[in-house]
C-alpha cells in the first residue's frame, strides 16, 4: 500500500506535538482499559459474584474482541478519512467502556469487554500512521513511538492509580475513567487534526492481497506464542500475591508499578535491539523471556522475589517492538492491515494466556504453575522463529 508515501501534511511544529499528544491519550486510555482488569481481578470476582477464572475469561474475552475487531475495522474503515474513523474508534471505546463500568451482571460485563476490545488494534494501527503521516520524514518513528508511549505511561503511573482507586472504591470507576478518557481523546483529535485532502484511499483488496503472506503469517503467530506466558503470568499475580507469596493484596499495586517499569525499559531496550540486531533481536528476546518465565515459580513466594518477578515480566515489552519493526520491514503494501493484526496477534495472546492460567487453576494444578506454562508456550514462538528465519 502506498500511505506511508502520501504527501506529508503541512502543520505547525505546535499542531503536530498537540495531535499526537492527543493520540497518546488514546493509547493511555486503552492501556488503561486493557491492564487494569488484571490488577482488579480480585475486587471484579467479589464485586459480581463469580470466581477468579471467570473474570479471567472476561479479560479473555477483551483480548478476542481486538483479534476480531482489529483486521475487520482496519479493512472496513480503508476507504475512510483517517481522521473520521479515528473519531469513531474512539466514540465507540468510550461507550464500550463506560457499560463496562455500569455492567449489572457478569454476562453484561462480557459483552461489554467484548465491545471495547473491537477498535482497539485499528486504534493503534490508524493512529501509528496519522502520527507518521503529520511527522517530517526522519521523525516518523519517534512520532510513533511518542503515540505508544501512552501505552506505557498508562501502565507504570495509570494502572496502579486505577487498581488503587478499584480497591478503595469500587472496580467500576476504573473502567468509567476509561471512558473519559476516550471522550476526552475523540474531542482533542476532532480539534486539531484537519482532514487530509490528499489522503491516499487504500483498497481492501489490495491489502488483503499484500497480507496473504506466509512470512507475515509467521511473525503473527512467535507473536501470539512469544507474548502468551506474559499475560499467563500477569494476569493471575494478585492471586499468586495472595495464594503463593502470602501478603496482602494491597501489595497489587506496588507489582503493577514494578511491571511498569519493567514495560518501560523493555519497550526503549526493544527498540535498540530492533535496530542494532533486526530479526535476529526477536529471538534474543525469546530465549530472555523463557528464562524469566522458568525462573518466576522459585521466586514468587518472597515479597522482594515476586517484585523482582514483576520487573522482569514487564521487561518482555520488548518483543512487540522488535516484531512490530519487521513487520513495517516486509509489509510491503499491507501497511495498515499489518499495523492492525500485529495487535490482533499480541491479543490472541492475551486471550491465550489467562484462559490457559484458569484451566491450570480449574484443574487443580495451584497457583505456582504460571511461569512453567508461559515458558513452554514461549518455547514454541522460539521454535516458529527458528522456522521463520532465513
Amino acid at each position: 500500500m502506498s500511505n506511508h508515501t502520501a504527501p506529508q501534511m503541512q502543520l505547525s511544529k505546535a499542531r503536530q506535538n498537540l495531535i499526537i499528544f492527543a493520540l497518546s491519550i488514546g493509547a493511555f486510555a486503552i492501556g488503561l482499559s486493557e491492564f487494569c482488569s488484571m490488577g482488579l481481578l480480585l475486587e471484579i470476582s467479589r464485586g459480581l459474584n463469580v470466581s477468579e477464572s471467570q473474570v479471567g475469561i472476561s479479560i479473555s474475552i477483551y483480548a478476542l474482541g481486538v483479534v476480531v475487531g482489529a483486521p475487520l475495522l482496519a479493512i472496513f474503515g480503508s476507504g475512510w478519512k483517517r481522521k473520521n474513523l479515528l473519531l469513531a474508534l474512539a466514540f465507540m471505546y468510550a461507550i464500550a467502556n463506560i457499560a463496562s463500568a455500569l455492567a449489572p451482571t457478569y454476562g453484561t460485563m462480557l459483552i461489554a469487554r467484548f465491545i471495547s476490545g473491537l477498535p482497539h488494534g485499528a486504534y493503534f494501527g490508524i493512529a501509528s500512521l496519522v502520527a507518521a503521516s503529520i511527522s517530517p520524514p526522519s521523525q516518523k518513528g519517534m512520532a510513533v513511538t511518542k503515540v505508544m508511549l501512552g501505552l506505557a505511561v498508562a501502565i507504570l503511573v495509570g494502572n496502579p492509580l486505577a487498581v488503587w482507586l478499584g480497591q478503595q472504591f469500587t472496580w467500576r470507576l476504573a473502567f468509567a475513567l476509561v471512558g473519559l478518557l476516550a471522550f476526552i481523546t475523540l474531542l482533542m483529535v476532532n480539534k486539531s487534526l484537519p482532514l487530509d485532502h490528499q489522503e491516499k484511499k487504500s483498497s481492501p483488496m489490495e491489502e488483503l492481497a499484500a497480507f496473504n503472506r506466509l512470512q507475515i503469517w509467521l511473525v503473527l503467530l512467535i507473536g501470539v506464542f512469544g507474548f502468551t506466558g506474559m499475560f499467563t503470568v500477569f494476569s493471575y499475580m494478585a492471586p499468586v500475591l495472595v495464594n503463593v507469596t502470602k501478603v496482602s493484596e494491597s501489595y497489587m499495586p506496588w507489582l503493577v508499578v514494578a511491571f511498569g517499569i519493567g514495560s518501560i525499559i523493555g519497550m526503549l531496550s526493544g527498540g535498540k535491539i530492533a535496530d542494532a540486531m533486526k530479526f535476529k533481536g526477536t529471538c534474543l528476546l525469546i530465549v530472555w523471556s523463557i528464562f524469566v518465565l522458568a525462573m518466576v515459580p522459585f521466586i514468587s513466594g518472597s515479597l522482594p522475589g515476586i517484585i523482582i518477578a514483576a520487573v522482569a515480566i514487564g521487561t518482555m515489552m520488548a518483543l512487540p517492538v522488535t516484531l512490530q519493526t519487521h513487520l513495517m520491514e516486509i509489509a510491503g503494501d499491507a501497511q495498515v492491515l499489518s499495523a492492525a493484526a500485529i495487535q490482533a496477534a499480541l491479543n490472541t495472546a492475551n486471550a491465550l494466556g489467562p484462559w490457559l492460567g484458569g484451566m491450570a487453576i480449574d484443574h487443580g494444578l495451584g497457583y505456582n504453575v504460571f511461569g512453567t506454562i508461559g515458558a513452554a508456550t514461549s518455547a514454541i514462538g522460539l521454535l516458529l522463529w527458528i522456522i521463520s528465519f532465513k
